[in-house]
């Protein structure tokens, strides 16, 4: 771990250089690479040099106890080693979380999809109620979102609703909560008091960039039609909706939150490109899986990930068996415990598996 620590301090101390010289700070790809890559190695530095400089008092404190005869002295170099030790251990522990290769796609921007599963007009509904859950959770942590398209169910909520969610990590922090989402409770369409079980898929694409994907405009079909608002409301009266149809993947895009066609057709080709790059992500995972089965799962919107308990106020994390019992508070955007306790999971599960230094 010495090493590679010491490596590090060194690579950011290169790139400290770099980024102040007029030919870096003039080419702003290459600028922004390198800023990020500082930024993500000066947490890790500040800390080693937290640890090392721990090293050297406990270092100091053990020497004084070996060779002092004063005991009011010794007794001070004992308090003090009583306090460092402890320490030692939770830096040791951080510095090797930190070592632990990040996945290249954390720092990116996502595109979230949410439809409605099992539960005809509940699970759009339901739907709506995790829209709303990942809307309040981006206002408590300041992160921007927008909506791109959406299908309202007839009764409420959302068939189906696409947000671009940009922030810092944004991918690193939502990436585990790609799945299903169960809901156990009584539908306001339930005239007799039943309890029912409905469900929701969340998809969680990193946004990809033009040189991610390469998209043969050849191969997409292009479809306008008018945007509509909630109820049905037309947006504006010109076909400014864009649909597109990717004809080798048969996947298929809609966009229309902008007045402008150009600027819908662009938000689209994003969607669209974020599925087709995830869709390459899962075939490598898949093939990873196959040597490695993570401890939260695959990510698979296939996998039921999550119960929503309404009747007993519970929410519980299947992949790990994180149950809380403030259903209400996580409705209500509360949801980092979830995401800190699967990040600190799949940390373990790396480290256990000897992919961490």
């Amino acid at each position: 771990m010495q090493e590679k620590l010491e490596a590090l301090k060194e690579r950011f101390g290169e790139i400290a250089q770099q980024i102040v010289q007029p030919e870096v700070v003039s080419d702003s790809k290459r600028y922004s690479k390198l800023s990020k890559e500082y930024r993500d190695l000066e947490k890790i530095v500040a800390h080693y040099d937290a640890y090392s400089k721990l090293l050297k008092d406990i270092a100091g404190a053990k020497d004084l106890l070996s060779n002092e005869k004063d005991e009011d002295l010794r007794d001070m170099a004992k308090e003090e080693l009583n306090e460092l030790q402890p320490r030692q251990e939770i830096l040791e522990k951080e510095l090797k979380e930190m070592l632990i290769p990040k996945d290249p796609n954390d720092s990116r921007n996502v595109i979230l999809e949410i439809r409605g599963g099992t539960g005809g007009d509940e699970a759009a509904i339901f739907a709506g109620d995790l829209f709303r859950m990942y809307q309040r959770y981006s206002e408590k942590n300041g992160l921007r979102m927008s909506v791109m398209d959406f299908t309202e169910g007839s009764t409420g909520g959302y068939k189906e609703i696409v947000v671009k969610m940009e922030g810092e990590d944004v991918y690193g922090k939502l990436k585990f909560e790609s799945g299903v989402h169960r809901v156990q409770r009584v539908p306001v369409t339930e005239s007799q008091g039943r309890v029912h079980t409905s469900a929701a898929t969340v998809a969680v694409l990193p946004e990809a960039e033009e040189v991610d994907v390469e998209i043969n405009m050849n191969d997409v079909r292009v479809d306008t039609f008018n945007s509509s608002g909630a109820g049905g409301q037309s947006v504006n009266t010109t076909y400014s909706a864009v649909r597109l149809t990717h004809i080798p993947s048969g996947l298929v895009v809609s966009c229309q939150d902008e007045r402008s066609q150009l600027k819908n057709k662009d938000k689209a080709l994003n969607v669209l490109r974020s599925r087709l790059y995830e869709m390459e992500l899962r075939k490598q995972n898949d093939a990873i899986s196959s040597q490695r089965k993570s401890m939260v799962g695959s990510g698979d919107r296939s996998d039921k990930i999550r119960t929503y308990n309404y009747p007993q106020s519970r929410v519980t994390d299947h992949r790990i068996g994180y149950t809380v019992y403030n259903l209400p508070a996580v409705m209500e955007g509360d949801i980092n415990d979830f995401i800190e306790q699967l990040r600190i999971a799949e940390n373990a599960s790396r480290m256990q598996e000897g992919e961490a230094v």
